[in-house]
């Protein structure tokens, strides 16, 4: 009997979670709309968020594509089917593997340390300076942040997408003997144009879900370094679960809208 009061707030404090980031999401974009943008922090925002993650994704993204085509040809040697790795290991990085490393890495390394910045501004009182100089919180912290990462993160999903493929390429072709010929002729029959979209859809979605949730948790910090610390894990752990969460439906709905081979 003790469960369900317990799952009754958990309803509630989730559906006031998605309230409150739904209404930051609605201010953000109506101080983008009303041109409130400072381009100097925006630049600094897309170096940290872009060229700071560069390293961490290129990482993921060679490692996954050579790691999945071991294992890919392992399995289809057995049925004379080594030629085909490669279809299957470019089409998973750019539906599913690169967009979502992509985020739960950019989610953990950026995320974590946006929700840490502005929860330190907060129980630090530097946000309730701010107000007392009339500057918008809003304005001054979550649109840089914002339009930072949803310019950085299709480019990083681009880039470990790529580097996934080549990682996976040196492989199939140098270690395992695939034809190299082969290799690179069955990407591109079987690769389309809206896998492509797909991934930058995804990549663009999971930036904007990462960068809300984390701006979110900084405003909301209190209790000193503690709540910092409380508001950086949640950070994390709700990024990841709402990027694995959100795939899923829009893997669903991308593909109703992108049917293989109509592009």
């Amino acid at each position: 009997m003790q469960a369900f009061p317990m799952l009754s707030r958990m309803f509630e404090a989730t559906l006031a979670s998605l309230g409150a980031i739904t209404m930051l999401v609605g201010e953000t974009f109506s101080s983008i709309a009303r041109g409130r943008i400072r381009v100097g922090l925006t630049v600094r925002q897309v170096a940290e968020i872009g060229f700071g993650s560069q390293l961490v994704v290129v990482v993921t993204g060679a490692f996954t594509g050579a790691v999945f085509t071991a294992q890919a040809y392992f399995q289809f040697s057995n049925l004379n089917m080594e030629t085909a790795v490669g279809p299957v290991v470019a089409l998973s990085m750019f539906r599913e593997l690169g967009p979502v490393l992509t985020g739960l890495m950019v989610a953990g390394r950026v995320g974590a340390a946006m929700s840490a910045e502005i929860g330190t501004m907060k129980v630090t009182q530097q946000i309730d300076a701010l107000r007392a100089l009339a500057v918008s919180p809003v304005d001054y912290l979550v649109v840089p942040r914002t339009l930072a990462m949803l310019v950085s993160m299709p480019l990083l999903v681009v880039e470990c997408v790529g580097l996934g493929i080549l990682g996976s390429y040196y492989v199939g072709v140098e270690v395992l003997n695939i034809p190299g010929v082969y290799f690179l002729a069955n990407i591109q029959k079987f690769s389309e144009a809206s896998d492509i979209v797909m991934s930058l859809v995804k990549g663009f979605v999971f930036g904007g879900l990462i960068v809300f949730i984390s701006c979110r948790e900084g405003l909301r910090a209190k209790d000193g370094a503690v709540g910092v610390g409380r508001a950086t894990t949640a950070t994390v752990v709700t990024c990841s679960l709402a990027i694995l969460i959100a795939n899923f439906f829009l893997t669903m709905a991308l593909n109703i809208i992108f049917p293989a081979g109509q592009w």
